[in-house]
């Protein structure tokens, strides 16, 4: 009887092993795909270091060899002329504190309103709170070219030409998107924690000061970055706003040096934007861990 089941119902086959070639042609596909995307992205790297590499080779040349065919990526002799240059015919000292100045201050206060309002906005309710935001976060459609004009009449109107309440006052009290970055993350963080404190009497200010600030210290790196950047870099403002020469910030004093009479000095214009390059490394360096997370984790909740 049971020699009948079996031929009724045999038992099903074992599926085929594939061949040892086919297994190992399996492992290598995704095995070259991942070599090749890290091959892409460091080809892609390098063609994006190239000018940095060529801006410090460049301040370290003499002037006739800027522009030597075929080119020269080491200079030969290493000199420190363009610098000398550079320390000689220009205040630069004076430039870079006031761009240092002007960049500090404006990023301590950003990171101060923004996140003041940033909590308003993400844990206060009161009535018009949704409309209020976006109609903030709408000025961000404005190109800031539209209130050049207006803001350098009230800014003359009030007496800070030429001097450094025109460079920070006008960029002091925060922006709509240091809000709305602040905002996104502040809505990431439980609100079971600030329920705790209010049990235990802590004010809107204490949640935001004791718990809100230290957790948010990836949000605030990122932002620090954006915004020293932007102002460290920022040149047209600056340029209308100031017309004495020992009150320029520095990417406006390097466009001085570039319209040299005797034309550009290339090796000094590149000296000094390897300077100019040191503080934005230095920053970037400490902060990149936070500034990783920060754009990792900021968005995550709507």
């Amino acid at each position: 009887m049971s020699a009948a089941k079996n031929r009724l119902h045999p038992l099903p086959a074992l599926p085929a092993q594939p061949a040892p070639t086919v297994r190992a042609a399996r492992r290598a596909g995704p095995v070259i795909g991942r070599l090749a995307v890290h091959l892409f992205l460091i080809v892609l790297s390098i063609s994006c270091l190239l000018p940095l590499v060529w801006m410090i080779s460049t301040s370290f040349k003499e002037q006739f060899q800027v522009f030597s065919y075929p080119p020269e990526w080491l200079p030969d002799p290493w000199t420190l002329k363009g610098y000398q240059r550079l320390f000689s015919m220009s205040p630069i000292g004076n430039w870079l504190f006031n761009s240092v100045l002007v960049a500090v201050t404006i990023t301590a206060c950003q990171l101060v309103f923004s996140s003041l309002a940033a909590y308003a906005f993400a844990r206060v309710r009161f009535p018009g709170r949704d409309v209020i935001f976006m109609g903030y976060l709408a000025t961000m459609m404005i190109p800031s070219q539209v209130t050049l004009i207006p803001g350098y009449i009230l800014i003359k109107y009030l007496g800070w030409i030429d001097t450094y309440f025109a460079l920070t006052v006008p960029f002091l009290f925060g922006s709509a998107f240091g809000t709305f970055l602040l905002r996104q993350f502040f809505q990431t963080i439980p609100t079971e924690l600030e329920d705790a404190a209010r049990i235990d009497g802590a004010g809107y200010f204490d949640i935001y000061w004791r718990i809100i600030l230290p957790l948010a210290k990836p949000a605030l790196a990122t932002l620090g970055v954006f915004v020293f950047l932007h102002f460290w870099n920022d040149f047209l403002w600056p340029l209308i706003v100031i017309n004495t020469n020992e009150l320029r910030t520095l990417p406006v004093g390097l466009a001085v040096v570039s319209r040299s009479m005797f034309g550009t000095d290339w090796p000094a214009l590149m000296g000094g934007a390897v300077i100019s390059l040191v503080p934005i490394l230095t920053i970037f360096f400490f902060a990149q861990r936070y500034f990783v997370q920060g754009i990792t984790l900021t968005g995550l909740k709507g």
